[in-house]
C-alpha cells in the first residue's frame, strides 16, 4: 500500500475548490455548497485546505458528483442536489466520470491503490444510501426513540417483567414492525454512526443532544408530544379518545384558518392514515438534527418511514425533499398512507395527491 502523500490530499482539495468555484463563472459560496450537501460550511472549508485538507467520506463524494454532473443543480441562484431518478442519461454519465475521479484523487491522498474502478451493483447501492435524507454526514450518534407500549398492553404479555429470566425489552416497545424497519436502514446508511434505541421514558441527556429520530404519536410518545408543542411547525396532533378513536387527526393553522386532516376507517378497519414527516435542527443541540415519524395509527407511522427505506420510493422521495426544501434545514409533510388488506403502501411523495400539507410554502 502506498503511503498517502499531502501533495495528493492538496490535489484533492483544489479540485473540489475548483468545483464549487467555477460554478457558472462566478461559483458558489462554502455555506450554499454546505447547505445543498447537509454539511457544515467548517467542514467544506476543511475538505478545501490547501495547507492539512481533511479527507470527505465516500458518500461526500458520491454527492460532490451528483450536484456537479449538471448546471441545473444551481438553477434560480441556488445550489440544490437534483434526484438520482431526475439525471438524465447525459447527467448519468457525466456523474460517474466526475465520481471516478474524485475517487481516485481520494485514493490517491489516502494511500490506497489508483486506477479505474468499475461501478458493482454493491457499490451503487451503497451511494444511494450515502446520499439520502437519512444518511448523516457528521457521523456522530443516532438516537431512536420510540414510545413505551402503555402498561394495559404490556400486562398479559410474556417476557416484559425484568424479574423474568427471559425478559426482552424489545418487547415493551411500540411500533416494533417500524423499530425494526428503521434501525437496519440507519445502520447500513451510517456505518460510522454508534445508533442507539431508547425508549421515551429512559432517554438521557446524552441521547438527547445526538441526531434524535422520533417514533410514533403524541398519544404514547413522550417526545413527540414535546417536539410538536417547541418546535416551528404548524401542525398539531390531537391524540386517539375512546374506543371509537374520536379526535385523531393532525390539524394544521394558516392564519385564522384550520385544516383538519383524518385517517379513514371503514366498518371500523383503517382503510388510509395520514403520516408525519418533519425535520429540523435538534433544539437541544443545533449541531445535530431532528427527525419525526409519525402517524395517527402504527401502519401510518410505518409507512411514514417506509417513504426513505423502501428501496423502490426512497431516491424518489429524498429527491424530492432535496428539490422541494432545498436551502431548508426545517420543513414537514403531511401525507397519506394507503393501506389494502393490512399491507401499508409506501407514499409517493412525488404524486401530488399523497402530499396532504407541506411547510414551508413554497417560495417563502
Amino acid at each position: 500500500m502506498a503511503a498517502p502523500t499531502s501533495n495528493a490530499k492538496a490535489r484533492l482539495a483544489a479540485r473540489l475548490k475548483s468545483l464549487r468555484t467555477d460554478v457558472g463563472g462566478a461559483g458558489i459560496t462554502q455555506g450554499q455548497l454546505a447547505k445543498a450537501l447537509g454539511v457544515s460550511p467548517p467542514l467544506i472549508s476543511s475538505w478545501e485546505s490547501p495547507g492539512k485538507p481533511d479527507l470527505p467520506p465516500t458518500a461526500r463524494i458520491n454527492a460532490y458528483a451528483r450536484l456537479f454532473c449538471t448546471p441545473r443543480s444551481f438553477a434560480a441562484g441556488r445550489a440544490k442536489l437534483i434526484g438520482e431518478d431526475d439525471l438524465d442519461r447525459d447527467e448519468q454519465a457525466r456523474r460517474r466520470e466526475l465520481e471516478e475521479e474524485l475517487l481516485a484523487l481520494r485514493d490517491a491522498a489516502n494511500g490506497t491503490s489508483g486506477g479505474a474502478r468499475p461501478v458493482r451493483p454493491a457499490d451503487e447501492e451503497l451511494r444511494r444510501l450515502h446520499s439520502g435524507p437519512l444518511f448523516f454526514a457528521d457521523g456522530r450518534p443516532i438516537t431512536i426513540a420510540c414510545a413505551r407500549l402503555p402498561p394495559e398492553f404490556r400486562r398479559n404479555m410474556p417476557y416484559v417483567d425484568p424479574a423474568e429470566p427471559d425478559y426482552t425489552e424489545s418487547y415493551t416497545y411500540a411500533d416494533l414492525d417500524t423499530l425494526l424497519e428503521l434501525h437496519g436502514h440507519l445502520r447500513a446508511a451510517n456505518p460510522l454512526s454508534q445508533v442507539r434505541v431508547r425508549a421515551d421514558d429512559a432517554l438521557s441527556a446524552d441521547d438527547l443532544t445526538t441526531h434524535l429520530v422520533v417514533l410514533g404519536g403524541v398519544d404514547w410518545n413522550f417526545l413527540t408530544r414535546t417536539l410538536l408543542t417547541r418546535l416551528d411547525v404548524p401542525v398539531t396532533q390531537h391524540d386517539r379518545l375512546g374506543d371509537d378513536e374520536t379526535g385523531a387527526a393532525f390539524q394544521v393553522s394558516a392564519g385564522d384558518d384550520t385544516h383538519v386532516f383524518a385517517p379513514t376507517l371503514v366498518d371500523g378497519q383503517l382503510v388510509e392514515d395520514v403520516a408525519h414527516f418533519y425535520r429540523a435542527p435538534n433544539p437541544y443541540n443545533r449541531l445535530r438534527t431532528v427527525t419525526i415519524f409519525n402517524g395517527m395509527f402504527a401502519r401510518g407511522t410505518y409507512g411514514a418511514v417506509r417513504s426513505l427505506t423502501d428501496a423502490r420510493f426512497r431516491d424518489r422521495n429524498g429527491g424530492y425533499l432535496a428539490t422541494r426544501f432545498a436551502q431548508r434545514d426545517t420543513f414537514s409533510i403531511l401525507t397519506t398512507v394507503q393501506i389494502v388488506r393490512g399491507e401499508v403502501l409506501t407514499p409517493d411523495w412525488t404524486a401530488p395527491e399523497s402530499r396532504l400539507h407541506e411547510w414551508p410554502p413554497e417560495g417563502r
